[in-house]
């Protein structure tokens, strides 16, 4: 069944090309058609196209196929092209022509536009929910380690020191960023496009105010050629959200996987978080960290995907515009599941006591040397010149006490500020 069929079909390979894995994704956003179609039959109720009577009965079926959706017993054969068509053919095998009139005053741009905005609302908030619940876990392992000094470096070089409470904090920090743009993605989803119909409105005096109330969007997406063009724009804008959190994630866990290696030796995981080699019965390989550091890398990547997908299209509806769904969800769930990784993992890192005592590790503390020369009356670039020349010579003795006081060194972590910044946020 299609929607948009008149009489002949299309030829069976047309159909194959152009439905791709809609079907797949459509399992997915089916919950938030019903809960959008719910809300017109409310509407057209309003207006007087449906009797309140009949908006009830499409209400009632459609709040049952939702519930199959949500519990993952909805199915979608090949005979549907989409959720829409499956939904509109249960509802009228069971309500008869009352079905049928569920899609007055609008078009399948517009139902997939609204499914759409409501799935990725409820999304970026489980994301953000979950990039909360990492934040506090880092903060509790910067308070935890705090007082634990870890080698920095610049150019892979060893250089300055930091310390595990540093290591932690920068990245709960970074999260903070991040949160950021998932809001922004959040505002642009959060504006209703029902009612732009195929994107230039329609000649039915609906009520579009009333639907987004009825589907609690803060606001609603006017114009509707500017609904419709929303459509590419609002993946994109979550992508962009979805690759900022995947860069911290990335980076992070390049840190680990190189931390975890044998020259370093800073961190370590149980064993049950590793996996060994074949051959090699000495490894314990960081896997699940270099799959969150790939996958992340990747998430990086979509943003460019969906502009090139999006980048010459002109106003109103194209059918590139389908393509944009999958890497979105896909990228959805790429990212909940390496957050998912992370808060099973984090809580069993294992931190090495004592690494900067380490002779390598000397020259971690060459800057602070330095620094106690100024304060003690030297100009700085002789005391560089002093202290080099001294390094050079095999001379230079390093003192490991550290006194850094300043709002974000490793003596002055400021964690409550960081906590503020996320609080306004939560």
């Amino acid at each position: 069944m299609k929607l948009w069929q008149k009489g002949n079909a299309a030829h069976q390979k047309v159909d194959q090309f152009t439905v791709g894995s809609d079907r797949e994704y459509d399992l997915l956003l089916a919950a938030y058609d019903c809960e959008a179609s719910s809300a017109h039959a409310q509407m057209l109720a309003k207006i007087g196209l449906l009797t309140q009577k009949e908006a009830d009965l499409l209400s009632t079926a459609l709040s049952q196929l939702q519930e199959k959706a949500i519990n993952g017993s909805l199915v979608i054969e090949e005979e549907f092209e989409d959720m829409h068509s499956k939904i509109e053919h249960v509802l009228t095998e069971q309500l008869g022509d009352l079905g049928k009139k569920i899609h007055t005053a609008r078009s399948r741009n517009d139902q997939v536009l609204v499914a759409m905005h409501l799935y990725l609302k409820d999304e970026l908030c489980s994301i953000k929910k979950t990039v909360f619940q990492l934040f506090d876990l880092l903060m509790q392992l910067a308070e935890q380690h705090q007082k634990g000094l870890l080698p920095g470096y610049t150019h892979l070089q060893v250089a300055m020191p930091s310390s595990f409470g540093m290591w932690f904090s920068a990245y709960a920090e970074s999260l903070i960023d991040d949160v950021h743009f998932l809001n922004t993605a959040y505002t642009l989803a959060d504006q209703n496009p029902l009612g732009s119909a195929a994107g230039f409105g329609s000649s039915f005096p609906i009520d579009r105010e009333f639907t987004t109330a009825q589907l609690n969007f803060s606001t609603l997406k006017v114009n509707a050629v500017a609904a419709q063009m929303s459509r590419g724009k609002v993946e994109k804008t979550t992508a962009i959200a979805l690759s900022m959190v995947g860069s911290t994630l990335a980076k992070f866990a390049m840190d680990i996987c190189l931390y975890m290696g044998q020259d370093f030796n800073f961190i370590s995981f149980p064993d049950d978080l590793t996996t060994g080699s074949s051959i090699m019965p000495h490894k314990k390989n960081p896997d699940i960290f270099e799959l969150i550091r790939g996958k992340c890398n990747a998430l990086q990547a979509l943003p460019t995907q969906l502009t090139l997908l999006t980048t010459n299209l002109p106003s109103g509806y194209h059918r590139e515009l389908q393509l944009a769904k999958g890497p979105i969800i896909d990228g959805i769930q790429e990212l909940k599941a390496c957050l998912d990784m992370l808060l099973f993992s984090l809580p069993k890192i294992e931190v090495t006591p004592n690494i900067t005592d380490q002779k390598k590790y000397d020259y971690l503390f060459s800057v602070d040397t330095l620094n106690a020369k100024v304060q003690d009356g030297m100009p700085f670039r002789d005391a560089y010149r002093e202290l080099g020349n001294a390094i050079e010579a095999g001379n230079y003795q390093p003192n490991r006490s550290v006194a850094h006081t300043h709002l974000g060194s490793i003596g002055n972590l400021g964690l409550d500020a960081i906590q503020k910044k996320m609080d306004a946020l939560r």
